[in-house]
């Protein structure tokens, strides 16, 4: 897509086999199977459908599956393969200290009949090897004639030709994680990865909290990845007067609280936010009051529903604190059909819940959202902070920068990554006096709030990050703690948090 291919290369043998699999990096994660000269690059599920179906049977015979069947079932076939049958290598480190300017290889030897680990010694880097002692458990899968459990070691073992950068690798156990894949059969257990080092690769990562993998194909010296177990301050003391204040795009709520067997109640029970907005409710008229009967401790909720298209946009908030007013939309009837901004006022600030129009599929809505939309919502809160502090947040369609999306050249004409969307978003809100809190409290941290289900999800951390709190330059100096909670799941969408002292 959008860099430079720069694989390391890995391989493996032992006397029993004669089949390898490849895993290339190429700013993500590119996969080859089978040893053969000529075999097919399998980069991606993309990469998969692409295939012709002469292409897909060969591959289909190297792996031992049947290549029978319509190009449809052929791909569904190999997909299944794909997905059951690759091990991801997960629980390693990568910690990484200048910068590696060269090609490097892994070699990875499996010792099928030892149940303990060998110890590679390390050398010197400027050596060029780096060698890691890697124990290992690998169990048969499913379909797989060999039922058994089988106890494997890995030694890894890193040779480096110019070397700039001290890495070490550190591996407990191989059994279905993720990062790098293995293939095994009965008769091969060999493998060979490559991991591109134009990307951030960090295997040290518990992949029950794949928030915590660093994954930018562009990283910067100094970024690391946004971890809210170690990166949030403690909580204010119960005398410090403050309102915490969530926000979360649902992508539809109704949909949401079926899947997940989950309610605004649960969450604040948890979380114990004062007030929470949501965006892409997704909600009619009709809908709305039934839940608001299930929000026990929060009897003001607020709603605006698209009334241009059903079951689409849609906005909401939801307090215990009651407010001074309430208002919906901008007040411009070109702009307020779709549901996408709730103001309520308080006692001390404006708080506003927005979703901001996406610009599609070809950018179709970019002219309207850039010459129209922003314009409009940023001369509205400049005209509300004429009497107190104003908070917008919301799902805002933009990664502002490229520390705020995990492959910016490969999305430079994406919607909510384009050169104009991102200036927009600097012109009507950043240079109009409203700050980014999460960038200003964590100016060299990626962390994400959406993950496009195409790409993985949020098991990769492949994501962008398009929700924000921006407050008035006046109250920026109060905000205690800016935060996300990507652990919360049922949407595309994490929540993110403001924690502001008054």
């Amino acid at each position: 897509m959008g860099s430079k291919k720069r694989p390391f290369s890995t391989s493996s043998a032992t006397a029993k086999s004669n089949e390898q699999m490849s895993v290339a990096t190429e700013k993500g994660v590119s996969k080859e199977y089978g040893g053969k000269s000529g075999e097919i690059l399998v980069e991606d599920m993309e990469t998969v459908e692409k295939m012709t179906v002469p292409q897909l049977r060969v591959k289909l015979r190297s792996l031992g599956i049947p290549s029978r069947g319509t190009k449809q079932e052929l791909i569904a076939s190999l997909k299944t393969f794909l997905d059951s049958k690759l091990a991801d290598a997960g629980n390693g480190s990568v910690a990484q200290e200048d910068k590696v300017s060269s090609e490097e290889s892994l070699e990875v030897a499996d010792n099928p009949s030892k149940k303990k680990s060998r110890k590679v010694p390390s050398k010197n880097r400027d050596q060029g090897d780096v060698a890691s002692e890697v124990p290992t458990t690998r169990q048969t899968k499913k379909g797989v004639t060999d039922g058994q459990t089988k106890d494997t070691s890995f030694d890894i073992i890193v040779k480096q030709a110019e070397i700039t950068q001290e890495m070490s690798i550190e591996s407990k156990d191989i059994k279905g994680k993720k990062n790098v894949r293995a293939k095994r059969k009965v008769s091969s257990v060999t493998a060979s990865a490559h991991i591109g080092v134009s990307e951030a690769v960090d295997l040290s990562v518990n992949q029950d909290e794949p928030w915590t993998i660093f994954a930018h194909k562009k990283p910067k010296d100094g970024w690391i990845v946004y971890n809210p177990k170690t990166m949030r301050p403690l909580p204010l003391s119960k005398d410090t007067k403050h309102v915490k204040l969530l926000s979360w795009n649902v992508n539809g709520l109704r949909a949401l609280l079926k899947l997940k067997n989950l309610c605004i109640q649960q969450l604040a029970d948890r979380e114990d936010f004062d007030v929470i907005c949501l965006q892409e409710t997704k909600l009619q008229e009709k809908d709305v009051e039934a839940i608001k009967e299930s929000l026990h401790d929060y009897k003001n909720s607020f709603w605006t529903c698209s009334v241009s298209k059903l079951g689409y946009s849609g906005t909401a908030i939801i307090s215990r604190i009651k407010p001074v007013s309430i208002k919906y939309g901008l007040g411009i009837p070109d702009h307020d059909t779709e549901g996408r901004l709730v103001t309520v006022e308080f006692d001390n600030f404006y708080l506003l819940c927005g979703y901001v129009p996406n610009s599609g599929d070809g950018l179709r809505r970019l002219t309207y959202r850039i010459t129209e939309w922003d314009p409009s919502l940023g001369s509205y809160m400049k005209e509300l902070e004429n009497s107190k502090p104003v908070v917008l947040t919301g799902d805002l369609n933009c990664a502002h920068e490229e520390i705020d999306i995990y492959n910016p050249a490969g999305n430079k004409r994406s919607a909510g990554f384009t050169e104009e969307e991102r200036h927009s978003f600097e012109t009507n809100f950043l240079n109009k006096g409203f700050v980014d809190t999460f960038r200003k409290q964590h100016p060299g941290v990626v962390g994400y709030t959406y993950w496009g289900y195409r790409h993985g999800g949020r098991k990769t951390n492949k994501g962008w990050r398009l929700d924000y709190f921006l407050v008035s330059e006046c109250i920026a100096d109060k905000v205690h703690d800016s935060y996300i909670l990507p652990d919360v799941d049922g949407s595309d969408h994490s929540p993110i948090g403001l924690v502001l002292k008054l």
